[in-house]
């Protein structure tokens, strides 16, 4: 039986055919693709909800190239470490590079495993979908997560918005949670080619109301960028794409190749 649960009225889901329903008969199809979408009109707030298809594939090609893939590795070995089995929900999944890389080695560590997905953008959980097809995912918000509550043995959130509340609410007690983080000086040689007045990123401190923190483990390296496409969409997947003038704009084009620091921090929590 799925963690899901209807978003209207928290009922738990049954599911019959191509549909999701509950009880009182909310019913979701599941689409073409495999997803779900459980993202009501309230729970969207009035910007843009999620990554546009472009920004989607972009990401998506970015990393299937394999420049991320010493985080992904070193989550893996996390997540292997610290899971024996049951429920693991993936919040905020993205196109689901993450959450197809540490079920394969769920798999390959033989561990039994359910896997769930969330991502605010359903052209994200269509894509995520269409690349796992043993994994559940939905659209729906990291703030209003649709899963029954305590139902969590692990919860992974790679560089998503934290939300405590609905991240504990989701996780059994003594479940784990693996965050995701740029560290100090991730990116900083693309920032120093783009920016005039370039910053590091602010890492906050690691204790987390309502859980025990267990450990951080860092992964630095550097990243050898080739051409162009690829770095538009390194840049696209940061949070400066948005804030950026024609200036930076005009420098960010003139790039052809670039070597930057690719540093993160994998931080392990437990549910008090």
């Amino acid at each position: 039986m799925s963690i899901f649960v209807c978003p209207v009225c928290g009922g738990k889901f049954e599911i019959s055919g191509k549909s999701y329903t509950c009880p009182k008969r909310h019913s979701f199809d599941i689409a073409r693709s495999g997803y779900v979408n459980l993202l009501l009109s309230k729970h969207m707030g009035k910007t843009v909800h999620g990554d546009n298809k472009l920004m989607v594939q972009s990401r998506r090609d970015f990393l299937n190239k394999g420049y991320y893939s010493p985080l992904l590795e070193a989550v893996c070995e996390e997540a292997v470490k610290n899971f024996s089995g049951g429920n693991f929900l993936d919040a905020g999944c993205g196109e689901g590079y993450y959450t197809s890389g540490v079920r394969a080695a769920f798999d390959r560590s033989e561990i039994a495993v359910d896997m769930y997905g969330v991502d605010i953008s359903k052209v994200a959980a269509e894509y995520a979908a269409k690349r796992d097809k043993s994994i559940s995912f939905a659209a729906a918000s990291v703030f209003h997560l649709p899963v029954e509550s305590e139902s969590c043995d692990m919860l992974l959130t790679m560089f998503a918005p934290y939300c405590g509340e609905e991240y504990s609410r989701g996780l059994k007690k003594g479940g784990i949670m693996i965050m995701a983080i740029p560290s100090e000086d991730h990116l900083w040689e693309l920032k120093k080619a783009i920016y005039d007045t370039p910053y590091k990123n602010e890492v906050k401190q690691y204790e987390l109301e309502g859980f025990e923190f267990v450990n951080c483990h860092k992964v630095i390296y550097d990243m050898e960028l080739t051409n162009s496409e690829d770095i538009h969409s390194l840049f696209s997947m940061t949070p400066y794409y948005y804030k950026t003038g024609k200036t930076e704009q005009d420098r960010l084009d003139s790039l052809s190749e670039l070597t930057t620091t690719a540093a993160f921090e994998i931080l392990t929590y437990r549910k008090k």
